[in-house]
């Protein structure tokens, strides 16, 4: 299987079941995606550790919050079953990523190697700080890279498994 193929495969989460919402089966869905709706507009969803595929039968933003209601789900007692399982979808369900964006999905992985051609490690995961995100690697030491292309990052080649990045070994210390 190639890059691409493996990639579409990924699962991505967006959000998780927060609660339920009134009496007639509606659930509260913390969604992570920008904006906070768009989460409805990817389905099937994949729920739980299960993975179990569900289709929306309706949704809607809530004040800050959105609710959505399953198929087969009439009252409160069923939707309090969902709460705390994580909404995922297949990665081939998100549009492409355009110019120098990335899905954080993608990222994670990856190799990252210095433009002197150290070698940092592998990024183990991404964060949010407010500022930028920022890239968590493994490696002999866990660094955190600021994910900002064109300063720090310099490429990003999702075919070749590797981020360049314009960060000094002695940046560790």
């Amino acid at each position: 299987m190639n890059g691409n193929a493996e990639r579409d495969l990924t699962l991505v989460p967006l959000g998780y079941v927060s609660g339920v919402h009134g009496i007639q089966g509606w659930i509260k869905i913390h969604s992570w995606t920008s904006p906070r709706e768009a989460i409805l507009d990817y389905v099937p969803w994949l729920l739980g550790e299960e993975r179990q595929p569900v289709e929306i039968a309706d949704g809607r933003a809530q004040g800050k919050t959105i609710v959505a209601r399953l198929p087969g789900v009439d009252d409160r007692d069923q939707a309090q079953a969902w709460v705390g399982k994580e909404i995922s979808v297949l990665r081939k369900q998100l549009p492409a990523a355009e110019g120098d964006h990335w899905y954080w999905a993608d990222l994670v992985g990856l190799e990252v190697i210095t433009t002197d051609g150290v070698r940092l490690g592998r990024i183990d995961k991404m964060m949010e700080t407010g500022a930028n995100d920022v890239m968590v690697v493994a490696g002999e030491k866990e660094v955190l890279v600021p994910f900002v292309p064109g300063t720090y990052v310099k490429r990003v080649d999702l075919d070749g498994g590797t981020v360049e990045v314009d960060w000094q070994p002695d940046y560790l210390e």
